[in-house]
């Protein structure tokens, strides 16, 4: 009788916890580590809120249309850390917002050597002397750098070319273009260390800006090379990573529910007016969230494609 009675509160427990999870609805800041993509930290978060939910055996590669969704703002790379913002139910459709706004980035470069990745996780592909490179040389062309400036993106990124990445692309052999130059903004940069071949910058920027893309133009800039050694994430929107990052050991829908930034409240159709709603909702999905089922607690997901958005991406 005590285990049925034992089961039967387990039960009812792992409906209490799901029913929490599906009435999230907000955006949050979790940090992710060097090494993984930021779909595999993503699908890590689910798998871990999932168990917590009740969820028997949960696949957070799943992808399926349902009330509940999970994504990210963002993208980091790979060799990157940092403030990746989050965002559940409702809060899925505040991430183009998140695309858009003033992110703060610390940047270590290092001069000399150029990859074709432009970061460290490339290959060597040019040297080149630095010794003539001075802190006041540097900070002079920072400022070719600074406002409204045309940039080139990077090679390996994740921006398509015929809907197929175009870091995958060039891994699988193929030849591809760079893309033209299009229009960033970068509000703030400054050397805060110059320590040769390596020096640091502080990099406040808007949407669509690639440290690596501004690092490589900076050793050319130079009559150098260079490539970013280290890069972090340090803000994103109002989200700073010392404040609002939860690390892995904090990922618990206690945690996240008492970090959740709340969706503004919908307005209220009038009388009259022509309801959006279903629209809305098959739009739900910007470039770079990820959804999730949620089944019942204690019914195991069948097995799916096991391919994650974003994985080897650079971006």
């Amino acid at each position: 009788m005590r285990s049925m009675a034992s089961t039967g509160a387990n039960i009812v427990q792992n409906v209490s916890s799901l029913s929490k999870l599906k009435s999230l609805n907000g955006i949050f800041a979790i940090y992710k580590k060097c090494g993984p993509t930021s779909a595999d930290v993503l699908n890590s978060l689910k798998e871990k809120l999932l168990k917590e939910a009740g969820v028997a055996n949960p696949n957070p590669r799943k992808r399926k249309k349902q009330a509940l969704k999970i994504g990210h703002g963002g993208t980091l790379d790979s060799s990157a850390s940092g403030v990746l913002v989050v965002g559940i139910g409702e809060g899925t459709k505040m991430l183009t917002t998140m695309l858009a706004g003033s992110k703060k980035y610390r940047a270590v470069g290092e001069l000399g050597k150029a990859t074709d990745t432009l970061d460290a996780s490339g290959t060597v592909v040019h040297e080149k002397s630095y010794e003539h490179v001075t802190r006041e040389a540097l900070e002079e062309h920072l400022q070719k750098f600074t406002g409204d400036i045309m940039q080139v993106p990077p090679l390996y990124s994740a921006l398509k070319k015929d809907g197929k990445r175009m870091s995958v692309l060039l891994k699988q052999g193929q030849e591809v273009e760079a893309k033209p130059a299009r229009p960033v903004t970068v509000y703030n940069l400054t050397v805060t260390d110059f320590s040769p071949p390596l020096f640091t910058l502080d990099i406040e920027c808007g949407g669509g800006f690639y440290v690596r893309s501004l690092v490589d133009d900076l050793g050319k800039a130079l009559s150098s090379c260079a490539h970013v050694h280290e890069l972090v994430r340090t803000k994103q929107g109002q989200f700073t990573l010392d404040e609002h990052a939860l690390k892995e050991e904090q990922w618990t829908l206690e945690r996240v529910s008492a970090a959740l930034q709340a969706c503004p409240p919908t307005a209220k159709p009038q009388p009259g007016q022509h309801s959006n709603a279903k629209h809305n909702n098959n739009n739900n999905n910007n470039s770079s969230s990820n959804s999730n089922t949620l089944p019942q607690p204690g019914t195991p997901e069948q097995p799916k494609d096991d391919r994650a958005d974003g994985a080897n991406n650079k971006d």
